[in-house]
């Protein structure tokens, strides 16, 4: 059973609310939310005046620096969190209006509900609530907050990391989104929290076509929509090697304890390591990005009128780029797997190379402490984010990055980010706030009186 806790109190859950009806959303045309994002700073300043008072506070754009000065030398951590969230799709399929901050007596609902303006709360939650105790760090504490992580956080994290590089920041621990307890996993009948010790790569590779054109009475072997639809189809059908790295094998150890007992011993007839315990995970989306370089066409266009003849087609296909992958080997794999002169083939976009990978140490231990301090049965593993956070800005900034934060989730729950009717549990908010307030607890201290 999950460590009692009672559920965020009205004003708690009203302060996060009101952050999600701050309609702060990011779009890759770049237009401006100005005024939501002026509208949400006003709103942390006046709800956590200890820390704009006490804390040194820089803004690059909107997203937000703070500055926790230590009583010693050195920096213990980088807390990130972004306050920019996705567009809705389609709003008449809310429960609620997704800028709303509807409360009821379990969840608080909106865009941003857990992607990611609960941990930007959170954290200032618990920062109030040390300075109000008297606590001091030991080493100095960053609160890095971004704007435009949603759209690649290139106006924000990217600006902050600079000059913290600048200055010769280098942290024991930098903390970001990724990684949750998820519960009701297929075969696994505890939560698991996975503590992410870093994240995939992505790059998203145009494929394109031209052709004379003409009229559709008289086509050719192949019209340019035919031969893009050919190209996609090979590319999905010829995916990317499977792969077992030492991250996904460091995590099966540490889940099997709480498999059944002959979905365990299959596994442990299977050769460690080998291809057969990757084609399992294979067989499952959810666990197949875990063992290989996926492939997701994603935008496919092309003509003008049905008895036109195109003269262009192009589609867009997304790749997340497994550690031992690189974006120069996808490109390759494309061209190998497409076999068309005829097909123009090239990046899209910005891209990313997979990042490297924190083993676990003893940040990582602290992390995994203060989870089961709050979840006593959750098993602890590692894992990759198969997405991208801002955290990819901060390479060579701490010591060790995770991803982590200890809301439990079901499949479904993790369906709403981004989907409709996001939402988070006042039980889960609590539990965000409590564990910032257990992780600064442990980096600072209150200071003897004299």
């Amino acid at each position: 059973m999950s460590a009692h806790l009672p559920a965020a109190d009205d004003d708690t859950a009203e302060r996060l609310a009101a952050a999600l009806r701050c309609a702060t959303v990011s779009t890759e045309d770049g237009a401006s939310a100005d005024a939501e994002f002026e509208k949400l700073s006003d709103l942390l300043e006046r709800s956590y005046p200890l820390v704009h008072e006490r804390l040194e506070l820089e803004l690059f754009g909107h997203s937000r620096l703070y500055r926790w000065a230590g009583t010693e030398s050195g920096t213990a951590a980088i807390l990130l969190g972004h306050m920019d969230v996705v567009p809705v799709d389609d709003e008449a399929r809310w429960t609620h209006p997704p800028f709303a901050g509807v409360i009821d007596g379990e969840f608080v609902w909106g865009r941003g509900a857990i992607d990611d303006k609960s941990r930007v709360l959170a954290i200032l939650e618990a920062v109030e609530a040390a300075l109000a105790a008297g606590r001091r760090p030991r080493r100095t504490v960053y609160l890095a907050f971004g704007h435009d992580e949603e759209v690649f956080g290139l106006g924000g994290a990217s600006r902050i990391a600079a000059v913290l590089r600048e200055r010769g920041i280098r942290a024991d621990l930098l903390l970001d989104e990724g990684g949750v307890i998820l519960s009701g996993t297929t075969g696994v009948r505890r939560p698991v929290a996975s503590i992410m010790v870093g994240e995939k790569g992505w790059a998203t590779v145009r494929l394109a076509v031209s052709d004379p054109g003409g009229h559709s009475s008289m086509p050719g072997k192949r019209t340019a929509v035919g031969r893009i639809a050919r190209a996609v189809t090979r590319v999905q059908e010829h995916p990317m090697p499977l792969r077992m790295t030492p991250t996904v094998l460091d995590m099966l150890d540490r889940i099997r304890p709480g498999l059944p007992l002959p979905l365990r011993a299959a596994l442990g007839t299977l050769p460690h390591g080998g291809r057969a315990v990757a084609r399992v995970l294979a067989l499952r989306p959810q666990t197949e990005a875990l063992v290989r370089t996926t492939t997701a066409p994603t935008v496919i266009h092309g003509g003008v009128k049905a008895n036109v003849l195109p003269q262009h087609a192009e589609a867009l296909v997304n790749f997340r780029i497994l550690q031992g992958d690189s974006v120069s080997d996808v490109l390759t794999h494309c061209r190998r797997a497409i076999r068309d002169r005829e097909v123009t083939i090239d990046l899209h976009g910005l891209s990313s190379e997979p990042s490297p990978l924190s083993p676990p140490g003893p940040a990582f231990t602290l992390l995994a402490d203060l989870t089961r301090s709050l979840v006593p049965e959750a098993i602890i593993t590692t894992g990759i984010v198969p997405g991208a956070t801002d955290s990819r800005h901060y390479e060579g900034l701490a010591t060790a990055r995770y991803n982590f934060a200890p809301i439990i989730l079901t499949n479904t729950d993790l369906s709403r980010i981004h989907g409709t009717d996001e939402r988070l549990s006042r039980l889960n908010y609590a539990r965000l706030i409590e564990f910032n307030k257990r992780l600064l607890d442990e980096l600072t201290e209150i200071p003897a009186a004299r």
